[in-house]
């Protein structure tokens, strides 16, 4: 057997768990992509984040490493890489999060964000609003405004996190405000990894993660 036939014969066995669902819901929301070589039939995962983030690169890693045939490399001087095989399983995702080639908010967020979702997003791609606040900013100014509102209802309706738009030169942040910290640490802490609590507010890197 070929090493390519051994690949495609292993491909098959693969399916994804839904802790992997959730996590995938969350770092597509963040920096993670799929991409497609054969016109929409199947898609794999890029994962790249920068040095200071080796340590959650892994972390993903580990989280996909049936899917993934090279472990984390180092692309360039300042980044880490992974992807995953090109598989089907990934094609209803990249049907929610993409438009004409650019990413968008899937129009069924609200059934696919889970606090594991929120959780992953957040390592991805949040962050602090200052540190004299209590308040999470999430980065969002990659999508338009109209998504960015349909995010920050979903955040208030589904999980009862007060939020607000936090308009920036290259478009629209979610904040959750300061007064839902407690609510949004409950959310996400079971999920959160030691070396990403530093973006936490001052306030929410006190006690130790839960297990």
């Amino acid at each position: 057997m070929t090493r390519s036939h051994a690949i495609e014969t292993y491909k098959q066995t693969l399916k994804l768990t839904q802790a992997q669902r959730e996590t995938l819901v969350g770092i597509l929301l963040g920096d993670a992509h799929l991409e497609t070589q054969n016109r929409g039939r199947t898609y794999r995962l890029k994962i790249e984040q920068s040095n200071k983030h080796a340590a959650y690169v892994q972390h993903l890693y580990q989280v996909f490493e049936a899917w993934v045939l090279t472990p984390p490399q180092q692309k360039t001087i300042g980044k880490w890489w992974f992807q995953t095989v090109s598989h089907g399983s990934f094609r209803y995702y990249a049907q929610q999060f993409y438009r004409d080639g650019r990413k968008v908010v899937p129009a069924q967020i609200h059934r696919l964000l889970k606090p594991r979702s929120l959780a992953y997003w957040f390592m991805d791609d949040g962050s602090v609003k200052d540190r004299h606040s209590k308040a999470v900013i999430l980065n969002t100014q990659g999508f338009t405004r109209s998504d960015v509102a349909r995010l920050a209802q979903t955040l208030t309706e589904q999980f009862v996190l007060e939020t607000y738009l936090r308009r920036q030169a290259e478009g629209y942040q979610i904040a959750i405000r300061g007064a839902s910290l407690e609510r949004f640490l409950d959310l996400v802490e079971p999920y959160l990894i030691p070396e990403m609590r530093y973006k936490l507010p001052n306030a929410g890197r006190t006690e130790l993660p839960k297990m």
